[in-house]
């Protein structure tokens, strides 16, 4: 039998992220993932860091101090990441978006945010293969692009290296508690004894929380995505479009249909790697747990990417995968530790910002578990928020 202070089950960026803080506070942590590090959506994603597509308040302070420790991230772990900060464009295509666009912008910025807005001139001299077509963009030097693969194992090495155990192929299949507390983990492999279970599942999060009879407001959300062969860079920033963020402001202005694209829940997400491949995203579709690609989602992607940027109609795509978004009611995650069972901490619900807020959810879970609550203004990610909605 394994013996630990904290088990963190879930290998992903969340996880491994939370897992090197805690070591690096001098915990004795064991981390279990079912298959192997970033084997679920740390692995079927993109590695946009995007600030300015959050709502201004708590979720656009928690990208921005995240944004901050990226900075300085990769010579602290010790390993290549990838992280440049290039900015990040939303592309507006049509005019009857440019108003609200313009007051998130303003508001944005009296949060602290770095951007501005930009008419088609001003866009298309920032990204020179953007459509004619469009009217503007939001444009912030504060946004970047990440590996994910490689910034969830740089966490995970990290962590081992200060003495953290990686535990891989240890899928959980159990939790005991003993009076109210949590005793331990139980996997295919063996018995975890432990005193905190961090449950950083992601989109498997609610299955881990029936285990020990909580309910987590967590929905799996399926991504698709595309990678085109490798051409000469001509994409210079993370993009997205407006309809990301004005499905949540004002969905009124979203063009809606029976067309795939709209079925499908198709957003702009798009960035070029460092081996010149183009990543094309993304769908938002709940189909449970259900992972594989479709023609369909394919399909609306490269239309609508390609509208926006026409020079993407010359690249073949090479391949397509998806991976699971962990949504919530809110689009907030869920942070917060919990006193039945006691020891039971939940940190996830990222959906599409686990890349973005890896830095700092490890933080303020590591400070969670080391003083045994959260903070008043991090109160906004607890769980009983849900149960105020449902009262």
């Amino acid at each position: 039998m394994l013996e630990t202070e904290i088990a963190v089950i879930g290998g992903g960026v969340i996880g491994t992220s939370i897992a090197y803080y805690l070591a690096k506070e001098g915990k004795k942590v064991a981390l279990l993932e079912r298959d192997h590090l970033a084997s679920e959506t740390s692995g079927a994603c993109d590695g946009n860091i995007f600030l300015q597509t959050k709502r201004p308040g708590i979720g656009l302070d928690l990208a921005m101090k995240s944004a901050r420790m990226f900075e300085g991230l990769e010579e602290e772990l010790g390993y290549r990441i990838e992280y440049k900060k290039n900015g990040g464009m939303v592309i507006i295509e049509e005019e009857g978006q440019f108003e609200v666009m313009e007051k998130f912008v303003q508001a944005q910025r009296q949060s602290g945010l770095d951007v501005e807005i930009l008419g088609n001139e001003a866009a298309r001299k920032v990204e020179p293969a953007l459509a004619e077509h469009i009217a503007g963009a939001t444009w912030s030097r504060s946004d970047g692009n990440v590996n994910p693969m490689f910034l969830t194992f740089a966490f995970g090495l990290a962590a081992k290296r200060l003495g953290a155990k990686i535990c891989t192929g240890a899928e959980v299949i159990s939790i005991k508690t003993e009076s109210g507390r949590i005793r331990s983990i139980v996997t295919k492999q063996s018995e975890v004894k432990t005193k905190v279970v961090i449950n950083a599942a992601g989109s498997y999060a609610p299955l881990i929380g029936a285990m020990v009879g909580v309910n987590i407001p967590i929905k799996p959300r399926r991504g698709q995505l595309v990678v085109t062969e490798p051409c000469p860079k001509f994409i210079t920033s993370a993009l997205s479009d407006a309809k990301y963020v004005l499905v949540k402001l004002a969905p009124h202005l979203v063009k809606s249909g029976d067309d795939d694209a709209s079925r499908l829940g198709v957003g702009l997400a798009l960035e070029q790697t460092a081996t010149g491949n183009v990543i094309i995203g993304g769908t938002r579709e709940f189909v449970g747990y259900d992972k594989r690609t479709t023609i369909e989602g394919v399909t609306a992607m490269v239309r609508h990417t390609s509208r926006m940027m026409p020079r993407l109609r010359q690249l073949c795509v090479i391949r397509a995968f998806s991976g699971l978004r962990p949504y919530t009611p809110d689009g907030l995650p869920i942070i917060d530790s919990l006193d039945n069972p006691e020891g039971f901490v939940i940190a996830a619900g990222h959906e599409g910002d686990g890349i973005a807020l890896a830095p700092m959810t490890g933080k303020i879970v590591a400070k969670l578990v080391t003083e045994g609550k959260l903070s008043s203004e991090m109160k906004a990610f607890a769980l009983s928020r849900f149960e105020k909605d449902t009262a």
